[in-house]
């Protein structure tokens, strides 16, 4: 196997951007992906239905979270043995780990499908929207091996340099995706959103799988799985699925709060969520790009290179997330138009961007940092600082704001304050932590 990028000598800008233009574009075209069974949804079914997707969407963000974080703690380790040159190593991370991702992706397939009404019941799902939500989830988590899959096989390229064939992927899928929602949804209604990002899904992954073929980036022999490697990839993975579901959970647990409201505040929160990601993704292709680059760097001991390319991320990602927020804050109102027609939803849509404004920039700051503790392997400080910021201080602040008469905006409130406190725990952290394993080596 060979390095696509060489980020050790390199030059740290153009090794920086080849890794994270195309991360940012793949992020984007997944935006679009998912804002197509948005944009169809609410223009074709209305309202209702599109409270439905909402309430279906902390379940789906879920999923994707479980999936991304695992592969993500796989590429932590597939990194450090490229960055070392250690072919063998490479080899046998990559069969153990693809034998347990199969078998992990399709118990939690099962375990949704039987446990999916208990969990609906659990967000407050509103009676009127219940079977749509339910129809939806039920066809959509059957694709969920194909999703899980399509990511891991994507965070092994990445572990060596290439990021290019995740925004291909990408786009055709993308492409699929809003080729066959019209068509599915006009005969078979809400559902037939389900079935057409099922097909698109598995279609994404088919051409993630010929092009490993034609590639021979590697060889699959079930010879070099070793039972060893199970703890340790476990013990990368689950702190990288808790630090990747954590803003899914939080997530969920706003939308069941924003369900005591109203219908209207439903589909609002849905819309704003849809828009965040244009907000969210170049943040997580970062943390995902410096996981890789910092994993590289700390397999060659070259430390030194690590700061370089913290510090040239986040000076690119908090320029971009200025110009980012600015629009959409500016253009919120408009932008809540083209989901659905509703001018309540379309204040409660501007009021909720005026209110965490700043906080987006801070989230790039943040995943920067944990990006920075991944790549060392250290995820399970990034997971704790994800619980603190999430758990301890977002959801029981939105919870006690929403409570004491503050609604909507209390909930917003809490939101933004996460943001910051985010921000300052994960720099002290992720600077001391460097500094500390730089001492260290000299010693």
């Amino acid at each position: 196997m060979f390095n696509d990028i060489n980020f050790i000598e390199g030059n740290t800008k153009h090794c920086l951007m080849a890794m994270t233009l195309p991360m940012i574009a793949a992020m984007f075209l997944n935006m679009a992906y998912n804002l197509v069974d948005s944009l169809w949804i609410g223009n074709l079914l209305g309202e209702t239905a599109y409270a439905a997707l909402t309430n279906s969407t902390p379940v789906i963000l879920i999923l994707t979270s479980i999936a991304m974080g695992a592969a993500n703690g796989v590429s932590i380790l597939i990194s450090q043995a490229v960055g070392a040159k250690n072919q063998k190593r490479i080899d046998s991370l990559i069969v153990s780990s693809l034998i347990t991702s199969i078998l992990f992706a399709l118990v939690i397939t099962i375990g949704l499908e039987l446990l999916l009404p208990a969990i609906l019941y659990g967000l407050n799902t509103p009676a009127e929207t219940y079977s749509m939500a339910y129809s939806y989830l039920s066809i959509y988590v059957l694709g969920y091996l194909a999703v899980y899959l399509y990511l891991y096989f994507t965070a092994v390229l990445r572990s060596f340099g290439n990021s290019m064939f995740q925004a291909a992927a990408m786009l055709v899928s993308t492409v699929l995706n809003a080729i066959l929602d019209p068509v599915f949804i006009k005969n078979m209604g809400f559902k037939g959103a389900a079935i057409a990002t099922l097909l698109s899904q598995f279609i994404c992954l088919i051409f993630m799988l010929v092009y490993l073929r034609k590639k021979r980036l590697f060889g699959i022999r079930i010879s070099l799985y070793k039972k060893e490697d199970i703890l340790l990839l476990i013990q990368k993975a689950v702190p990288s699925i808790v630090q990747q579901s954590i803003p899914a959970v939080s997530t969920t647990f706003l939308t069941a709060l924003v369900s005591t409201y109203s219908i209207t505040a439903i589909a609002a929160y849905g819309i704003t969520g849809k828009l965040e990601t244009i907000l969210f993704y170049p943040g997580m292709a970062l943390n995902m790009v410096l996981t890789t680059v910092i994993g590289q760097c700390v397999g060659g001991k070259r430390f030194d290179r690590a700061k370089d390319y913290l510090k040239c991320t986040l000076c690119f990602g908090c320029g971009l997330l200025v110009i980012l927020s600015a629009v959409i804050i500016f253009f919120s109102r408009q932008l809540s138009g083209f989901f659905i027609q509703n001018t309540e939803a379309a204040s409660i849509v501007r009021t909720y961007f005026l209110i965490v404004s700043i906080g987006y920039v801070l989230n790039t700051v943040t995943n920067c940092f944990l990006g920075l503790l991944n790549g060392f392997g250290k995820p399970a400080k990034s997971m704790f600082l994800m619980i603190f910021y999430y758990m301890i201080v977002r959801m029981p602040l939105a919870y006690l704001l929403s409570h004491l008469g503050f609604g909507l905006n209390g909930i917003w409130t809490a939101i933004l304050v996460s943001h910051i406190v985010a921000a300052i725990a994960a720099a002290f952290t992720g600077t001391l932590h460097m500094k500390r394993t730089v001492e260290n080596t000299k010693l």
